[in-house]
């Protein structure tokens, strides 16, 4: 099973969590939103797995690599994932490289290092980079890599971005390049379907994305075979999303056809803390 997290708007938190299996924390939020912050506080005192993001998605830069070092201590996460460089594998791998010899002794949790690259060849050397050097607990692989539109081109980007994801995991597979005793944890998602293609693959451990809960927030349900287009809105713009502007049920149900088509089944009751 791939363990699934939903980034919501505080108001809905409770609710969402429930569904899912941990919880994923946005960094830069901490520097402004106490209660956003207490809420992972809480959820680490009742034994849930989290992990904190560095915000690069958000913030389209990595967050400051000494705060990002004082909020993980603040939280004592289970994970964290080291400030990255989008789709610039030489600026990540010497990231990681810093990370290690400034920070990585003076923070609590598991490290987990991104992917990143904007070919074939730059992507599995920073892989291998991660895999080998770097003494990571897990590896990441993000949605949406320009490159995935360049070895699956269509119309629609976001089927692009779906079918190109999967093809680069499984070449990577194939050219033995993945470590199949390694946990990996994929950053996102374009359409909520791109889960029926992994459910073999053992070594995915989680997966985190606020698809469901946007789509289900700006009334959009998903159909049997999910959705074709998404919603250009972050979610942490919605944070502060008032409840009565929330169709929780329409989310829920989102939330439950994502784990069916992630993992073959609804997560219609509470799901252990794992």
């Amino acid at each position: 099973m791939i363990k699934i997290a939903h980034e919501s708007p505080k108001a809905i938190f409770d609710s969402v969590q429930k569904l899912t299996n941990y919880d994923y924390a946005l960094v830069h939020l901490f520097e402004e939103d106490q209660e956003y912050l207490q809420l992972f506080k809480d959820a680490i005192k009742k034994g849930r797995e989290v992990i904190l993001d560095n915000s690069i998605f958000e913030l389209e830069e990595a967050f400051d690599a000494d705060r990002f070092t004082h909020w993980i201590n603040e939280l004592r996460p289970t994970w964290y994932i080291v400030p990255d460089a989008l789709e610039d594998a030489k600026k990540t791998m010497n990231q990681m490289a810093n990370w290690n010899l400034k920070y990585a002794d003076q923070v609590y949790g598991k490290k987990i290092g991104v992917v990143q690259g904007k070919s074939y060849s730059e992507i599995v050397a920073c892989y291998e980079y991660m895999n080998k050097m770097a003494d990571v607990d897990m590896i990441a692989i993000s949605f949406d890599y320009s490159y995935y539109t360049q070895s699956v081109p269509h119309p629609n980007k976001y089927v692009s971005w779906m079918l190109g994801r999967v093809k680069l995991l499984g070449d990577m597979l194939r050219d033995g390049v993945i470590n199949e005793n390694k946990p990996h944890h994929l950053l996102g998602v374009g359409i909520p379907q791109e889960g029926l293609f992994y459910r073999q693959y053992t070594w995915i451990y989680s997966m985190d994305t606020s698809n469901p809960v946007v789509h289900g927030i700006k009334g959009i349900e998903y159909s049997e075979v999910g959705l074709w287009s998404k919603e250009s809105q972050k979610l942490f713009e919605m944070i502060n999303q008032p409840i009565d502007d929330i169709d929780l049920n329409l989310v829920k149900y989102n939330i439950n056809k994502f784990s069916w088509f992630w993992n073959g089944h609804n997560t219609s009751i509470k799901v252990s803390n794992g």
